[in-house]
């Protein structure tokens, strides 16, 4: 039985199970595959669109099913939303593991009882990465049902890959949930489709991902790769995928804050040519028209150096302090590497340096912070706060403080020194964020490994060497390098870049160098910080969704 729908005066045929031969989902080899117990033979069908989508990476049009939800925004309204739901879409003609090489398109057809034409709509794509791990979207029933999974073998060996999570994760390292201010979470993909966007959901290999001979398969620059190959995919299909495929807008927090910033700096870069041939992506575009970022877990190689000068001063939640000698030693690299940067801050601030970051984190993100978040509370509520955080000077019209004053307020720092390429490796591999970012560069069945000569050299000796591949990999994995190295003329020029004051899983530096970088090469970026907040916060999503529209030119519905 079909069902028709109007869509923008155009009759759309709804079907829960697609017909047609164009194998896209889970479980598609080049032959026959089994999706809702239905065999699918593979066909090339090339009538529409980009030249390059062809055989198993044409997208099927007719293989989704209508569903209705209801959508609470985040000025707290409902919106019913009736969308076309394209589950589990196989983005790789040679995947490794298509439980996480898939992804998931929402396209809204009618909000609120109004049809809505969503074919030139811009594309949120929202990847759900958390820690570097694998994220799925296999077994999700709906928008906003992206999530972390675990570890296992490719589909097809002998042990089963772990399943995914059905559901969006927390919001605290999840690309695909805003936690807003007051504890409410909401859905950035849910949001998405309310305002009438096509949604894409893309599945990424994740660090802790092992075949039957234990040998990890998920680790960099897998996630990044898999990201890419997603979007050669949307743009591969141009004309037959909804959505305007020249307006792409990434999300992603924590971890996936940073491979939405990596990917965004990177668009088509040559570096990744030979990974995504080897998963057969598509022969098209990877670059994005927009970047939003929160909280990312970025320029890993430097971000001991960086987490030292931020929170060197500050003792662990035990009240102990760390090796003091190892922070200050991390601390001088951090100096030479901002320097060696050559950065200027924005608003006129000049070049950034060690020695002068501290003033420009005040003067330009938190003590701005500071003051919204006073002047948002009613009277007594910021009566209240004052009395109990006497540090800040309070004139009634802005917030000042020292930098030290800052530091003592936040209090503990969340991780050891040094905070990323630890020393010596967890011996308990249940334990999957412990070591996450040694594990992140881990190589055939060796799970952990250095990716500093720091670290590596405190551990092996004054002699040892970095494995051969990871200046290779460091590259590949740092936006960084591709806004300063060598920048990126196909490079995003649209940033929404989000961070909490309090998050001390990571320096405050990192995505303000992130900023200062776009903004140096004349990005427009939209960067701040949201006071006493920690990692993975998102307070302003609603006017995020209201930037894309804004930023894209979309007239919302």
């Amino acid at each position: 039985m079909q069902a028709r729908t109007n869509r923008g005066g155009i009759h759309v045929k709804h079907r829960a199970v697609r017909r047609r031969g164009v194998v896209i989902g889970i479980g598609a080899t080049a032959g026959v595959a089994a999706v809702g117990g239905i065999a699918l033979t593979a066909q090339a069908e090339d009538e529409k669109g980009g030249a390059s989508a062809s055989g198993a990476l044409v997208f099927d049009e007719d293989a989704y099913t209508t569903l209705t939800t209801t959508v609470t925004d985040a000025d707290g309204a409902e919106h019913e939303v009736v969308y076309c739901f394209y589950k589990a879409v196989t983005y790789v003609a040679k995947p490794v593991d298509e439980t996480y090489q898939s992804l998931n398109i929402s396209v809204p057809v009618k909000i609120d009882g109004k049809a809505v034409d969503a074919s030139g709509a811009p594309i949120l794509f929202a990847n759900s990465v958390g820690g570097y791990m694998p994220s799925s979207v296999a077994e999700a029933t709906g928008v906003g049902g992206g999530g972390m999974g675990g570890g296992g073998a490719p589909s097809g060996a002998p042990s089963a890959s772990a399943a995914p999570s059905a559901s969006s994760t927390s919001g605290t390292e999840s690309g695909s949930s805003a936690q807003l201010s007051g504890g409410k979470l909401v859905s950035l993909p849910q949001l998405g489709l309310a305002a009438g966007y096509v949604v894409v959901e893309p599945g990424a290999r994740g660090r802790t991902l092992k075949n039957s001979a234990g040998e990890y398969y998920g680790t960099a620059p897998a996630a990044i790769v898999d990201l890419k190959a997603a979007v050669r995919y949307l743009r591969a299909n141009a004309g037959r995928v909804p959505g305007n495929v020249d307006r792409i807008f990434s999300t992603g927090t924590s971890a996936g804050g940073a491979l939405s910033a990596l990917l965004g700096a990177s668009g088509d870069s040559p570096v990744y040519e030979k990974y995504l041939k080897e998963i057969g992506a598509a022969d098209a575009s990877d670059a994005i028209f927009a970047t939003g970022a929160w909280c990312p877990i970025s320029d890993l190689e430097h971000a001991d150096g960086a987490y030292e000068w931020n929170w060197g001063s500050n003792k662990l939640s035990t009240g102990e302090q760390v090796d003091q000698t190892v922070s200050k030693q991390l601390r001088s690299r951090f100096t030479e590497y901002q320097a060696g940067l050559k950065l200027r801050g924005l608003n006129g601030f000049g070049q950034l340096t060690a020695r002068n970051y501290d003033d420009y984190l005040l003067e330009t993100y938190l003590q701005p912070a500071a003051t919204k978040y006073l002047a948002d509370l009613s009277e007594t509520d910021r009566e209240s706060y004052l009395k109990k955080n006497t540090f800040i000077d309070w004139d009634g019209e802005q917030a000042t403080f020292t930098w030290a004053e800052f530091l003592t307020h936040v209090g503990a720092r969340k991780k050891d020194a040094p905070a990323f390429d630890l020393f010596t490796f967890p011996t308990d591999s249940s334990d999957t964020m412990a070591g996450d970012i040694n594990n992140e560069f881990g190589a055939g069945t060796e799970q952990y490994r250095h990716f500093t000569l720091y670290s590596l050299r405190k551990d092996k000796g004054a002699s040892a060497r970095l494995a051969s591949d990871i200046p290779e990999k460091l590259r590949l994995m740092n936006p960084m390098y591709h806004l300063v190295d060598k920048p990126n003329s196909v490079r995003s020029r649209h940033w929404w870049i989000r961070l909490g004051s309090a998050d001390s899983d990571t320096s405050l530096t990192v995505s303000a160098n992130l900023a200062a970088a776009a903004h140096q090469l004349g990005d427009e970026v939209s960067h701040l910080y949201y006071w006493d907040a920690g990692h993975g916060a998102n307070e302003d999503a609603g006017d995020f969704i209201k930037w894309i529209a804004k930023t894209s030119g979309f007239k919302a519905p």
